[in-house]
């Protein structure tokens, strides 16, 4: 779900970090379909939702609203870049009431900004993040706390808001350097993650991404519940 742009690395990248995820789970194919924020319309035939790079988007509240299905729904989502940035934006407006939570690159004022431009420009830097207790699955996916992450980005989570962004039940699971929030998990949910670096770029080096491949198992595990519900309701 994104704007597509060829220009754009990330975008051209993730079809084959998909594929490569695939082929980490023995081949199996991955069947996607790109949609355009200004035209997502109905999402309920699909096991998994992944909220791309490369903001503002065309329809930012369109881009939210399909974020908030994923996270009612339970169905597995990632967001990467500035997908991690609308999360932030979904929760902050649906999960704690706050409707005015607003993005410093789209917002009108300086009022609530829950995504504020970063100290320091993040566009094609590589730096390491280092996952947290609560992010243990990234250090066994990785096999090490520290974990490599390249960013384009000038945004990200406004440290003022933190606190209150857990209350909205989420658990930070990796941080940079100096401790600012660079993943996030949601508590309760099978799969709901954000990234503000790009882990789909691992696929430039024929890597497969940790966190990649694990919303693609996530999405598998999803459809194989709906495909049980739906036997069973025969």
């Amino acid at each position: 779900m994104g704007d597509y742009n060829a220009d754009v690395v990330a975008h051209r990248v993730i079809p084959e970090a998909l594929r490569l995820a695939g082929a980490h789970m023995d081949q199996t194919e991955v069947a996607f379909d790109w949609k355009h924020t200004s035209a997502i319309g109905s999402l309920a035939e699909y096991h998994g939702v992944w909220c791309v790079p490369a903001s503002p988007y065309a329809d930012e509240a369109a881009a939210v609203r399909a974020i908030q299905w994923a996270r009612e729904n339970k169905v597995p989502f990632l967001g990467t870049c500035g997908g991690f940035q609308h999360a932030v934006l979904e929760l902050a407006r649906h999960v704690l009431g706050l409707s005015e939570a607003q993005h410093a690159e789209t917002a009108a004022s300086e009022d609530c900004l829950w995504i504020s431009r970063l100290a320091c420009s993040l566009v094609e830097v590589d730096r390491p993040v280092f996952a947290t207790p609560q992010g243990a699955w990234l250090t066994a996916a990785y096999g090490s706390e520290e974990i490599p992450a390249t960013y384009h980005c000038n945004f990200g989570l406004n440290p003022h808001f933190e606190a209150d962004l857990e209350r909205a039940g989420v658990q930070v699971m990796a941080r940079d350097e100096e401790g600012e929030v660079r993943a996030i998990q949601l508590k309760g949910h099978p799969f709901f993650v954000g990234t503000l670096f790009q882990p789909e770029r691992m696929a430039l080096k024929g890597e497969a991404s940790p966190i990649v491949n694990a919303l693609v198992e996530a999405a598998a595990d999803y459809f194989a519940r709906a495909s049980s519900t739906a036997l069973g309701s025969q």
